[in-house]
């Protein structure tokens, strides 16, 4: 048996009570997370433009765009969705591939939900399922595949979604084969395109094109059925060196959503130990930007930190989020790296200008992806360092549900009320006893 069958197997077999605590808990905690980000993202003005092309393609009202007190069609739904749920980057990581798996099936997962009147324990299944997929996906392609300029979040984010939707439609285990067949025709994003709104762009198209490959493998659209493991398949187009033995490795019996971690920061998570370092030097000794001489850091040639590191003025607030030099001046300037220090403005202030031309990165293959060694040089010759073995969020130093519920509240102020909120954290922490997950959506414009 093929991979690909077997993968599609162990979805169409796989229901709630085969899930251990561990993964619908953390499930819980991606879609409070996710619903956060979603929210704070909406009243972005570039939404209007997805908006605008909705209005003038039509359809019928099935699910909500999240914060925009309208609905769009199933596949409009998602596409906006995914698109908020990863415009600000401040969505959770698969560390080790960099993956956001959240964004793409989440997404699409919650659209076809609300339409089917799905309960909190089919929305739970699906999204495990879908972020297995992924992930699985993800670890399978990468190192070589991320190098080669893709956005890994887009390219197997559509595979991911379409196991979400397919198990929510029910589909047997040919019909999720063809699911993913032709989820595969369609991987989406690539890196140059990071700092743009053509980044947040990949996870909406991929959670469309995954709900609409299930969507027609239910109504008997055919694709190959082997297209993960084929000679001309998706493991050999997208990968140097693909390593299929891991899609099926511990499959039902390790599930990779525990391997999830979350964002404290609003931007690329290879910057986080950066940002982790200088807010430490800077709150232990008080530190004002009129005092610093210089801020050095030693951080990993591996990539994307060089292409964070090439990036020294950046001219906008979301190209500020792939430069290691404004990551590091926000973080001195204002102690933090929430969505309000990578505005166009916040790009251009004249300290933070300053402060980034005063920054100095050393790229070494001895540090990892997520640690740093950050040095703040004063006016006075005083020389303050501190180093940073697993950035605040990954798996060695993760965020607790306490932080996460407060990320979520600070993410939402002033698009809902708090009664709202509140609302929404309840039924987030008792997503297994919903009837129909539409009730939260909602209380999303309240």
């Amino acid at each position: 048996m093929g991979v690909t069958l077997e993968l599609a197997q162990f979805v169409a077999r796989t229901r709630y009570e085969d899930l251990p605590v561990t993964a619908t808990q953390m499930a819980k905690r991606c879609l409070l997370d996710w619903l956060g980000n979603a929210l704070a993202a909406s009243r972005d003005p570039s939404v209007n433009a997805l908006l605008d092309v909705f209005d003038q393609m039509g359809g019928n009202p099935q699910s909500i765009v999240i914060g925009r007190g309208r609905k769009n069609t199933v596949l409009q739904a998602a596409m906006a969705n995914g698109y908020l749920s990863h415009f600000l980057d401040f969505d959770d990581t698969h560390v080790p591939t960099i993956l956001h798996p959240t964004s793409p099936v989440m997404p699409a997962a919650m659209a076809l939900a609300e339409s089917l009147g799905s309960t909190g324990k089919d929305l739970i299944t699906a999204f495990v399922l879908g972020v297995d997929v992924a992930t699985r996906l993800a670890i399978a392609i990468c190192p070589s595949h991320y190098e080669a300029g893709w956005h890994v979040t887009g390219s197997v984010g559509p595979l991911g979604a379409a196991a979400a939707v397919g198990t929510l439609l029910r589909l047997d285990s040919q019909r999720l084969a063809r699911a993913f067949g032709l989820a595969a025709v369609a991987p989406v994003g690539l890196r140059e395109n990071f700092g743009t709104m053509g980044k947040a762009f990949h996870p909406g198209m991929a959670a469309h094109n995954g709900t609409l490959a299930s969507m027609l493998a239910e109504r008997g659209f055919t694709a190959a059925e082997n297209i993960l493991e084929g000679s001309n398949g998706y493991l050999r187009a997208l990968s140097a060196a693909p390593n299929p033995e891991v899609l099926t490795q511990d499959l039902g019996i390790s599930f990779l959503i525990n391997e999830v971690s979350f964002k404290p920061y609003a931007c690329g998570v290879v910057n986080h130990p950066l940002i982790d370092g200088v807010i430490q030097l800077r709150d232990s000794h008080a530190i004002q930007p009129e005092d610093v001489a210089a801020i050095e850091a030693r951080m990993s040639a591996v990539e994307p930190v060089p292409q964070l590191a090439a990036n020294p003025q950046p001219d906008s607030g979301l190209s500020g989020k792939f430069s290691l030099a404004h990551c590091a001046a926000v973080a001195l300037t204002d102690g933090a790296a929430g969505p309000a220090q990578f505005t166009d403005e916040r790009a251009r202030y004249p300290i933070i200008r300053d402060l980034r031309s005063r920054f100095k990165v050393q790229l070494t293959k001895e540090m990892g992806e997520h640690e740093a060694g950050v040095a703040i040089i004063l006016k006075n010759g005083h020389r303050l360092e501190v180093y940073i073995p697993h950035a605040t969020g990954t798996p060695e130093n993760p965020m607790s549900d306490a932080a996460l519920e407060t990320k979520f509240r600070r993410s939402v102020a002033g698009i809902i009320s708090e009664e709202a909120a509140e609302k929404v954290l309840s039924l987030v922490s008792n997503l297994e006893e919903i009837k129909e997950v539409g009730e939260i959506m909602g209380h999303l414009d309240a």
